[in-house]
């Protein structure tokens, strides 16, 4: 009889699912895994996380961080290109699956350049008339080409999608070497096709402000900004906010403009601050890609500019300035704008990357998180010779496509943490987690078992506990009812 008891007990037990201890309410929770092996595989046999022994634990807090405004990626040219390699019903089938709203990705909020950046067809802007401060030239018939169908065929799966921009370069006649670049080519580059043809008395450096700091230049810019807003609005695309400059610290070999923060703060403050708010578009301070917090103070204590920035956007060496902008500016908006980009290998060991610096920005208040290429031909190369990473792999020759480890990253968290969803802060021995409560009260957790071994984590959740299992080098998405 008292065998017959314990067997009624354990099934019991089982039936009850995450449930780990006797007497709270029963924890239901859907587990989605990821491995180098299989992508976004439902976990259903509770069975080893009923049975094992608890390698981590984790506690996630009450306590409430930043709000979740959503996910992303970057417009590129290239990526345009890529996907027109592609079946129609293969390109359309990538869209759904990437924004259509509670279906895959379920991007929300992306970026595009103003003008020609690293990963466009070649150089352009939107006038190279030089001394045309009037804009009577301006034009964005380029991007009717790649950049606008793009877009549009993103709305046709989600007709709320929200977009921002910024410019990698002005129009050259508006910078001081009168050239799109700002740092010359490797010498193994020259004569090649990713030569820029910049002569090295022409290159900039950081800390100058290479574009042309005359009030007729920079009033001409602003009305630039002001001339591409609303060409896209005539073509049906509401850009919701922009950044004056991507990466202002960076001499680089494609399109790029260095400017010091006194020179933006000027520009934002005096020029595109109130152009802007003409048009009721969101000026964000960055793109910030330096440590120095500092930078940022420039723009935020200047009286003019400060008045105007809505949020402040940070990529690659920016990452380690967020804290800092955080603790001076704690009710100010932050935005992850540019993922690092890796290597155009699209390996296990980009993902786990890609995982450490996910986890970095949203520990550190991040709101808005972009990844960066779409879409790229194998081998994820640039004009201007630059091997990256992308969420999605065309094979030129063949015309078939593949999702790598970094889409289904991504997805591991836009598909399931929705805008408003709050941040979770969580303590505990699991370190590789995060923890975010959405709007209608559930719970996603991430975790990632980067040590090699299977593991069975506890879960404190609001007053009960349950446990999942993983196997070793895992990606999980666990999201609790």
């Amino acid at each position: 009889m008292e065998l017959k008891y314990k067997h009624i007990f354990v099934l019991i037990a089982l039936s009850l699912g995450g449930m780990s201890t006797w007497g709270q309410p029963k924890v239901t929770y859907r587990q989605i895994v990821t491995s180098p092996i299989d992508s976004w595989v439902e976990v259903t046999d509770r069975t080893k996380a009923m049975n094992g022994e608890t390698q981590e634990e984790a506690s996630v807090s009450n306590g409430k961080g930043q709000t979740i405004e959503g996910f992303g990626a970057c417009f590129n040219e290239l990526g345009w290109v890529s996907l027109g390699l592609l079946p129609s019903a293969d390109r359309e089938s990538i869209m759904k699956e990437l924004f259509f709203p509670n279906y895959g990705a379920n991007f929300t909020i992306c970026r595009m350049p103003i003008g020609a950046n690293d990963f466009c067809r070649d150089w352009y802007s939107y006038n190279e008339n030089n001394g045309d401060f009037k804009m009577k030239n301006f034009s964005i018939q380029n991007d009717t080409e790649t950049l606008i169908p793009f877009i549009k065929s993103a709305q046709l799966q989600n007709a709320d999608i929200k977009v921002w921009a910024s410019p990698w370069c002005p129009p050259s006649w508006m910078k001081h070497n009168k050239h799109y670049a700002s740092a010359v080519c490797d010498p193994s580059l020259k004569n090649t096709k990713f030569d820029n043809g910049l002569p090295a008395d022409r290159a900039g450096r950081e800390g100058m402000d290479m574009f042309i700091l005359k009030p007729e230049y920079l009033k001409a810019y602003a009305l630039y900004f002001s001339k591409f807003i609303k060409a896209y609005r005539k073509a049906g695309i509401d850009i919701f906010g922009v950044m004056p400059q991507n990466e202002f610290n960076s001499a680089q070999i494609f399109p790029s403009c260095c400017w010091t923060a006194q020179g933006l703060a000027s520009f934002v403050g005096d020029y595109l601050g109130p152009e802007m708010k003409k048009l009721n578009v969101d000026v964000m301070f960055g793109t910030m890609e330096r440590a120095n917090y500092l930078l940022v103070d420039t723009i935020l204590q200047d009286s003019n500019a400060k008045k105007y920035v809505k949020a402040v956007g940070f990529q690659w060496a920016g990452k380690d300035a967020v804290k800092e902008v955080r603790r001076h500016y704690p009710k100010m908006k932050l935005m992850q704008t540019e993922q690092e980009c890796g290597d155009g290998h699209n390996d296990w060991n980009g993902m786990l990357h890609s995982w450490d610096l996910l986890k970095h920005y949203m520990d550190n208040g991040i709101s808005i998180y972009n990844y960066w290429n779409v879409s790229l031909e194998e081998g994820g190369i640039s004009r201007w010779g630059w091997r990256q990473n992308s969420l999605v792999v065309v094979n030129p020759e063949s015309r078939t496509f593949r999702f790598t480890y970094e889409y289904y990253l991504m997805k591991h968290i836009s598909h399931f943490v929705l805008p408003g969803a709050v941040y979770r802060p969580v303590e505990g021995s699991a370190k590789e987690i995060l923890a975010f409560e959405n709007p209608d009260g559930s719970t996603v957790l991430l975790y990632m078992e980067k040590e090699g071994k299977d593991k069975t984590v506890t879960v404190k959740l609001k007053g009960t506990s349950f446990r999942f299992f993983t196997k070793a080098n895992c990606l999980n998405t666990i999201k609790v009812d």
